[in-house]
């Protein structure tokens, strides 16, 4: 599926899921947890801000294991113009996730002004042709990575005003953006799987991950 919007379940047999883990009860630390002395603004049950970001890592590097191998061509290709190719995915999920923060959490500023538009999902398939280069791609990527990781840190440390509404706030963009993360890796993991050819790489494992309708889920 290259579309943006999937037209059917993916192929094969879904493993069988892993069951969410409970709450951990009071006072038992995650990994993960601040040093002593760090001010602790969680305070609804559920996964802390410290564990999602490393579910957020996961998903990262899960989606770099679908591409990292492959030649521009590869990453460009698409089977027809009502199609994405693997390369859009790429910047869709930095551009969703960039979006995400600037509007939930701070105002911030584009990494790159001019891939904003081409990679929102709103723009039509046909005119999601025109990609970049692998290495603006890749820049793209990790730059919307390192201003989450800065704003989210500084929510988890209490360093924003109203630390407590924004901690419920982090916690959940961080839901959606690895879930969104995970629903494009698939599609971009069929491309490569079913029509270039190459073998998948291990599906990512965690106690919060579990799989719905093929799909990885973050369920915390």
């Amino acid at each position: 599926m290259t579309t943006d919007q999937p037209s059917d379940q993916p192929s094969g047999t879904p493993s069988p899921s892993t069951p969410s883990p409970s709450t951990p009860s009071p006072g038992t630390p995650s990994p993960g947890t601040p040093s002593p002395g760090t001010p602790s603004t969680s305070n609804t049950p559920g996964a802390s801000i410290e564990q999602l970001l490393g579910e957020y890592e996961r998903a990262l590097d899960h989606t770099a294991s679908l591409w990292h191998d492959l030649t521009e061509d590869e990453v460009r290709w698409r089977p027809h113009e009502r199609s994405s190719a693997i390369g859009w995915h790429l910047g869709h999920q930095a551009a969703v996730a960039h979006f995400m923060v600037r509007n939930l959490t701070a105002a911030e500023p584009s990494p790159d002004p001019g891939l904003d538009a081409l990679m929102d999902g709103a723009t039509s398939e046909a005119d999601r042709g025109d990609l970049p280069g692998l290495d603006r791609l890749a820049a793209y990527r990790s730059a919307v990575a390192d201003r989450l990781r800065f704003r989210i840190g500084n929510i988890a440390r209490g360093d924003v005003g109203a630390p407590a509404q924004l901690d419920v706030i982090a916690r959940t963009l961080l839901v959606a953006v690895v879930n969104h993360e995970y629903q494009h890796a698939q599609w971009i993991g069929e491309v490569r799987s079913r029509d270039l050819g190459h073998e998948l790489p291990p599906r990512p494992r965690s106690q919060l991950l579990t799989e719905i309708d093929g799909y990885c889920v973050l369920a915390p």
